[in-house]
């Protein structure tokens, strides 16, 4: 096992992991923000009908009371408010972690933010290792047989 630093990370690669993670973060956030501006629209339709019924005031001068027509059609269409305030925050998200990941990846290969990587050599990796009676792990030596064709 070597243990050592990364030397050059692909800002391509980080770009494009940092877009996707951004995108379904931004996706399930923004459902739930359309669902809640869909609920609150329902609820300030209700709040301003009872409003007007009950004190007897014309809906035009109760509060938001010529908004009414765009918060019905908000509160009607929430099969259509949900995914497309998910979809506009989702990529929004996307476009935030295409600009995080490419300045991490940047400043992985400045330097600025070292990752150590712990690599393990293949002919490490195919010796069994076991255990001493002093706690030490021991590698032993096995002889490994040649598969057909190599």
């Amino acid at each position: 096992m070597v243990n050592d630093y990364l030397v050059r990370l692909s800002i391509r690669s980080a770009m494009f992991a940092g877009a996707i993670s951004g995108f379904v973060f931004g996706l399930f956030g923004g459902t739930v923000l359309g669902a809640l501006v869909s609920w609150f629209a329902g609820a300030i339709v209700d709040w301003q009908n009872q409003l007007g019924f009950s004190l007897g005031i014309a809906q035009q001068l109760l509060p938001l009371g010529t908004q009414v027509g765009s918060l019905e059609s908000v509160s009607d269409r929430w099969f259509l408010v949900i995914p497309g305030v998910g979809l506009l925050i989702g990529l929004l998200g996307a476009f935030i972690g295409l600009l995080a990941g490419g300045l991490w990846a940047a400043l992985v290969n400045m330097g600025v933010l070292p990752i150590q990587v712990t690599v393990v050599r293949r002919s490490d990796a195919l010796t069994p290792m076991r255990r001493t009676t002093d706690r030490r792990q021991v590698r032993t030596r096995t002889r490994r047989r040649k598969a057909v064709g190599e």
